[in-house]
């Protein structure tokens, strides 16, 4: 059963009970991210989710550490584009105790000097094992020039040069404007009493106040791009995608089936034709990375240089393909029941599900999506809607490449990079 109630600051507190278990995974979400940043103080978001772990007033970061390791719990956060999250999963009688920590991170950390020039030097090591993992990296570079000239194309971490450009001030006075009640929302599934959680958050974060400054978030104009970096690797990694849909599309689920027929599993056109047929790689997959307002539709794959230009013909053409003609009603229903299965299976986990009823809140705003209806809107997807996004969706207009390796300049034909 889901529950939700909104705090007099605005704070929403969502819960789900879970029969049968006997932890609750709790968790703060803040709609806050990268995408909320001006580029001369990129990866503040991420540098302030650091910092709430370094010391409140009540506890030191060792204190921290110790508390949630001394009843086997988990403690843990993440920032994203569009918002960070502060996380435990713990037994359910240590629920006041997990409320109690989360809401002192929140609202009593205290920005030790000493330990913020520790932690810049953290983030400055986490920035340099991106740039030594190119296949991560290139994640980053793709989404720079596929949003180009906006926030949502800024890297999460930041960089050396703006890490080391936000002090003290700059850290509290973002905290201020962003972490309020309008942009919170408390989140627990597993064996957990609603009315118990929202007594322990409205203690715990009462007096956060309701509202700060509005950011305006407008959508980024996607244009073609192909571009081609030079780089001492053993492989030429590659990063080819379009314009997506927005979280809360009507027409997500057809999307979700289309990555899953194209990229998104063993069986897929992609891997099946990529890797079982011509060798071209050991991995290759796709993703939709979808957000509030807009979308991309990703495929990433790594290869020799030599086979560089053969792959991302492969891959032009097995989305002309999906264009050209409807999936077979075989092909449509295994989709189908790997998505079901997916789905179904990671509702055992009560992180997921509290994954799931959070960002139901933040991106759909509609809580009540239960998992048979999200089965049923599966099921009415039809061959005819996913060609229908495929026609929509892979055009050229939007088309972004980026290959990075031992490669030249113009090592693809353009007529390789025609979506027909």
């Amino acid at each position: 059963m889901i529950q939700r109630t909104l705090l007099d600051n605005g704070i929403r507190v969502l819960s789900e009970k879970v029969p049968g278990c006997h932890s609750v995974s709790l968790g703060i979400w803040v709609n806050n991210g990268s995408r909320h940043e001006v580029a001369k103080f990129n990866g503040i978001s991420h540098f302030l989710e650091h910092m709430l772990f370094k010391g409140t007033e009540r506890r030191t970061a060792q204190g921290i550490a110790r508390e949630i390791d001394s009843v086997g719990g988990v403690l843990n956060g993440f920032t994203s584009r569009e918002f960070s999250c502060y996380f435990v999963k713990i037994l359910s009688q240590k629920l006041p105790m997990a409320m109690d920590l989360l809401g002192d991170l929140l609202c009593h950390s205290r920005f030790d000097l000493d330990e913020m020039e520790k932690e810049r030097r953290v983030i400055m090591q986490e920035i340099a094992m991106i740039e030594d993992s190119p296949e991560e990296l290139i994640h980053d570079q793709f989404f720079r020039n596929m949003w180009l000239n906006h926030s949502l194309g800024l890297p999460v971490v930041g960089n050396n040069e703006t890490v080391s450009g936000i002090d003290r001030e700059t850290l509290l006075d973002f905290m201020a404007q962003r972490y309020v009640g309008n942009n919170l929302a408390v989140v627990a599934a597993g064996d957990v009493d609603h009315e118990a959680l929202l007594a322990l958050a409205q203690q715990s974060l009462g007096d956060i106040p309701a509202t700060g400054p509005t950011v305006d978030c407008i959508a980024p104009l996607v244009q073609r791009r192909v571009e081609v970096c030079e780089r001492d690797l053993e492989q030429t990694q590659i990063c080819l995608g379009v314009e997506g849909l927005p979280q809360n599309h009507d027409e997500r689920y057809g999307v979700y089936l289309l990555n899953t027929i194209l990229g998104g599993n063993m069986s897929s056109r992609l891997f099946q034709k990529v890797r079982e047929e011509l060798g071209l790689a050991y991995s290759v997959y796709s993703y939709h990375n979808n957000h509030s307002d807009c979308g991309s539709f990703v495929v990433s794959a790594a290869t020799s240089a030599e086979n560089a230009p053969l792959l991302v013909r492969t891959v032009i053409e097995e989305m002309s393909r999906l264009r050209q003609s409807p999936v077979s009603d075989e092909e449509l229903r295994s989709a189908k029941d790997c998505l079901k299965g997916s789905m179904l299976l990671s509702m055992e986990s009560t992180d997921n599900r509290m994954t799931r009823l959070a960002k139901n809140e933040l991106f759909i705003r509609n809580v009540g999506i239960t998992l048979e209806k999200s089965e049923a809107l599966i099921d009415a997807v039809t061959k005819e809607t996913v060609q229908s996004l495929a026609e929509r969706l892979f055009i050229d207009d939007t088309l972004n490449l980026l290959a990075m390796g031992r490669i030249k300049p113009n090592i693809f034909p353009d007529i390789d990079l025609q979506i027909s």
